[in-house]
């Protein structure tokens, strides 16, 4: 009889163990459904960069419009738009006739006064002639010399020159135009060196310097990035905006313009080995303090909270560089970035 019911108590043993324990297992789902939802991320030691964002313009020192210190008419465009010049290249002439006629006038009248100066001379050595007309003679010479030097200059004044080698950009003046010393004649461009400028607000300041690194872009060429190094820092604020400008030089340019807008991207801060966190996970309490939870893992999907007081360094595109000042945060750290408001250190929480 005994070994008879043996075999049923033993099944409804394990039929009993069996509901107990799916029972417990719903509880313990049922329970977890209640459980704060939070999502995390975690803190890293890695190197971080803080960067400022400018806008800027493309400068060239070589973009000059020329016009002629003379007045007179065109006589001869010697260049056209587009062709590259050579330094000292005549670009434009213009009418300088009557200033020749008048040179050769000065040229016989100075003929005829050296003429009379070596009379003078001969009369004075042998003691003849006064000691005034030798000077009166000596000095008509000086004075035809200094208006045929005049002369001269004036006549080059009428043949305009590249300043520099460039390229022609616009011709403004006309075969037989009548210009006057205000009036452009042509624009002379170089764009081989173009200066990047900008101006950064004078907060800046401490962190720029001769050779710090920017990335620029340029809204025109939106697939171009050229690194740069600012290779000049202004040393006066501009007391209307509260500025400082900048200038980087780019060499051997073959794409960009004068006037082209610029975006400068400057790391003003880099450091190695930095406590960061995602920004998002951030929160401030009611003394304005900032604070993050730090989650840990209890058991499965079962998460313990603890509140860690940290100071904010620097903030860059969602990420954060802290220091810790009170708690256990340290890389490798669940720091809850979603659904922290509303939860404390009480809190079981899921992910």
């Amino acid at each position: 009889m005994k070994n008879k019911f043996t075999p049923f108590l033993l099944f409804l043993l394990l039929g009993i163990f069996s509901l107990e324990s799916c029972t417990q297992t719903e509880s313990e789902d049922k329970d977890e459904t209640f459980l704060p939802l939070v999502k995390i991320e975690k803190a890293e030691l890695k190197t971080f960069k803080h960067k400022i964002s400018v806008q800027g313009n493309v400068e060239t020192d070589q973009d000059v419009l020329l016009n002629s210190e003379m007045g007179g008419s065109v006589t001869k465009i010697h260049v056209v738009e587009g062709q590259k010049v050579t330094q000292g290249q005549v670009l434009v002439s213009l009418d300088a006739s009557i200033l020749a006629s008048n040179a050769n006038e000065i040229r016989t009248q100075l003929n005829y006064a050296e003429y009379m100066l070596s009379k003078q001379e001969e009369l004075h050595k042998r003691g003849v002639g006064t000691e005034f007309e030798y000077e009166t003679a000596k000095n008509q010479v000086n004075s035809l010399k200094s208006r045929l030097g005049s002369i001269s200059s004036q006549q080059n004044k009428t043949t305009i020159r590249a300043p520099f080698s460039g390229t022609i950009d616009r011709v403004f003046a006309k075969d037989g135009q009548v210009v006057g010393p205000q009036i452009p004649l042509v624009r002379l461009v170089n764009n081989n060196n173009i200066n990047v400028v900008a101006d950064i607000s004078e907060k800046h300041f401490s962190s720029i310097e001769v050779g710090t690194i920017m990335e620029v872009s340029f809204p025109n060429y939106k697939d171009t990035t050229v690194i740069m190094a600012v290779n000049n820092v202004g040393q006066y604020i501009e007391p209307v905006n509260r500025t400082f400008s900048i200038k980087a030089i780019l060499n051997n340019n073959k794409v960009f313009l004068p006037n082209m807008l610029a975006e400068l991207n400057i790391t003003d801060m880099e450091v190695p080995n930095a406590l960061v966190i995602a920004a998002k996970g951030i929160i401030k309490d009611q003394n304005n303090n900032d604070f993050v939870y730090v989650a840990k893992e209890k058991s499965k999907n079962r998460y313990t909270v603890s509140k860690v007081m940290v100071s904010v360094i620097e903030k860059y595109k969602g990420e954060a560089f802290i220091k810790v000042l009170d708690g256990v945060l340290k890389p490798g750290s669940f720091v809850i970035t979603a659904g922290a408001k509303g939860i404390t250190e009480k809190d079981i929480v899921r992910i």
